[in-house]
Parts: C-alpha cells; sequence; structure tokens
C-alpha cells in the first residue's frame, strides 16, 4: 500500500480559524447576553449583529463578515437569517 496516496489531502483543522470580510456561513449561536449575541467556531469568538428577538443558544444562523481580526481570532458578523436549530 502507498502511505503516500493514503494520506493525500489529509489535514488538521485549526482551533482558530480565519475568516474574510464579505464571507457568507452558517453557524451556531453559543452565547446569548441580553443584546450580546455570540458564535464560536472553535476558539474563535464571533459578535453577531442584527439578531432578531428569539434567536438563542443552538440557533443556527446564515451571517456574513464584517471585520475580523486574526491575531486575536475575533471577529463581527452581521446576522443574515435563521436556518435552524440544534438538533440536541
Amino acid at each position: 500500500m502507498n502511505l503516500r496516496k493514503f494520506r493525500a489531502g489529509w489535514s488538521f483543522r485549526t482551533t482558530t480559524p480565519s475568516f474574510e470580510v464579505g464571507e457568507e456561513f452558517a453557524v451556531y449561536v453559543s452565547d446569548v447576553d441580553g443584546d450580546d449575541v455570540r458564535a464560536r467556531v472553535g476558539d474563535t469568538i464571533l459578535t453577531v449583529h442584527g439578531a432578531p428577538d428569539g434567536v438563542r443558544e443552538g440557533t443556527k444562523i446564515a451571517v456574513r463578515v464584517t471585520d475580523f481580526d486574526d491575531d486575536a481570532h475575533v471577529g463581527d458578523i452581521d446576522y443574515l437569517r435563521t436556518v435552524g436549530e440544534s438538533a440536541y
């Protein structure tokens, strides 16, 4: 067996992913404290802006990145729409 071919395409994921301004994706809300809504992707913390009432922990939302600090692994994202709820 050719081990090099077997491992082709393998990579390790980072706990601090980076995001580009304008990038859109879906995340689960991890924390709601009053008007502060946050989503975590690994150790990266994203502050959600414009989330409507009713968004709570476990809500899956579509977002767009508006600002991101790659050194601090924090950023700001705009709420686009609710996609669903957590299965657990």
